[in-house]
């Protein structure tokens, strides 16, 4: 993608390894697990709501009624697109998904990023596995 700072390898990988742990998730409607994944502020939006402010009032609102009566939930890896910022501390996921008991092929669009007092590299160590720097 031309001027876009596309991920390398390693990066690109780590987030591909993350979409598919989701995925997962959704598939067996395991909240318990999927959470972590996700700082509990997190912005999101989805089918039942424009803007939704933190994660509980995504698993409410979203998660809640699309999960359970989702099937074979998966990302296109092969059609996703992984950024970077140089510093790694910010990252932006584009990948299109698709489901068989929600009946529709979507995207997803996920800006993921370490907070100002970690010190450590999310692509090395992962993100969502630093609760003490949240």
């Amino acid at each position: 993608m031309n001027g876009l700072p596309e991920a390398g390898p390693e990066v690109r990988d780590f987030f591909h390894r993350w979409l598919e742990t989701f995925s997962s998730f959704v598939r067996d409607v395991d909240y318990a697990s999927a959470k972590p994944l996700f700082h509990e502020n997190i912005l999101a939006f989805g089918t039942h709501r424009d803007v939704l402010p933190s994660l509980e009032a995504w698993v409410n609102s979203q998660w809640d009624n699309v999960w359970p009566k989702t099937d074979d939930f998966r990302f296109d890896l092969a059609a996703a697109h992984v950024l970077a910022s140089d510093d790694g501390s910010m990252a932006v996921v584009i990948a299109p998904w698709t489901s068989t008991g929600f009946h529709r092929t979507a995207r997803g669009s996920i800006v993921l990023g370490v907070p100002r007092s970690c010190s450590i590299n999310w692509a090395a160590h992962g993100w969502a596995c630093t609760p003490t720097c949240r």
